[in-house]
């Protein structure tokens, strides 16, 4: 989804124009960005936190062409999901497995109705049929 999208859903939903919306929007990321070189972090209740870390300087290999390479020491932004999303994304997880399950029962369902019938498996004779006793 673009922030366009966004926009276009969020002003529908609201009764906005999508002029008005966008600069709303727009508003939020700015605020968003400003908080986090200032503060370092933002915390979004029931969405998550962003987060600046700084990464260190490190030594790394060029898959290219194998040469070793200095990566220098860099600041990114992390993201971790707050609970309601880290839930909502669950279940679409547990919804996709359970999906993924049943598709293969029925897979092996069709599999067991097309294929000939089989013979029973025969006991191997011993020799010894008759009555052990006799």
């Amino acid at each position: 989804m673009t922030k366009k999208e966004i926009v276009k859903t969020i002003s529908e939903e609201i009764g906005l124009t999508q002029l008005k919306t966008k600069e709303i929007v727009q508003k939020t990321f700015d605020a968003i960005v400003e908080t986090l070189v200032e503060e370092g972090r933002i915390e979004l209740r029931n969405f998550g936190v962003f987060e600046v870390k700084k990464r260190a300087a490190r030594k790394a290999r060029n898959p290219r062409t194998g040469d070793k390479v200095f990566v220098p020491e860099k600041y990114v932004v992390t993201f971790k999901p707050g609970k309601e999303m880290e839930e909502r994304v669950r279940k679409l997880e547990e919804q996709a497995n359970a999906a993924a399950l049943a598709e293969a029962e029925a897979a092996n369902a069709e599999r067991a109705l097309n294929s000939p019938p089989t013979q029973p498996a025969q006991m191997p004779t011993t020799g010894f049929e008759g009555n052990p006793n006799s």
